[in-house]
């Protein structure tokens, strides 16, 4: 795992401590999801993707998808976020059985990204970010990997783990 470094762009906005910006996307069967939504109610985890269908993405994805009863336990919402089109997250969901909200950046083009800090302007994408926020909606762990780099799901699952 490599953190985002001077080259990579601007350093992410969310920190540690900070409330998450809320936001309201569109999932993979094209229903509105609200992050605030889930305040007083869940612990959620952000997880920015940059593309469906690429290796890392499709390996990670079916990483939580095979995993995702862990998750779940701690009381827990997976939101994996990418600035795809809502068809073609439609499309990566089905053919890879995954039953966790995919939510599309994809118009305005990459605003929720940008929000937390994590769009990639010069390939249009959101960077490989993940973050853990607890039930009052304040952001509890930031991790950033280098686009090649895949996460570690378990180091998600400990931090999430600490919230329950």
């Amino acid at each position: 795992m490599s953190s985002l470094n001077s080259t990579d762009g601007p350093a992410p906005e969310v920190r540690e401590g900070s409330p998450a910006p809320d936001f309201t996307l569109r999932d993979q069967f094209g229903q509105d999801v609200t992050l605030s939504s889930f305040v007083g109610q869940k612990a959620v985890a952000l997880i920015f993707f940059p593309w469906a269908f690429s290796n890392v993405c499709t390996s990670e994805m079916n990483g939580i998808r095979d995993r995702l009863d862990e998750f779940l336990t701690f009381d827990t919402e997976v939101l994996a976020i990418s600035t795809d089109p809502t068809y073609s997250l439609r499309v990566f969901a089905d053919t890879d059985g995954l039953n966790f909200p995919l939510l599309s950046d994809f118009w305005p083009h990459g605003k929720v990204a940008a929000a937390y800090g994590v769009f990639d302007d010069d390939l249009g994408v959101a960077r490989r970010s993940s973050f853990v926020l607890d039930k009052d909606g304040i952001v509890r762990w930031v991790v950033h990997n280098q686009l090649p780099d895949g996460r570690d799901l378990g180091d998600h699952l400990a931090h999430l783990h600490q919230l329950a």
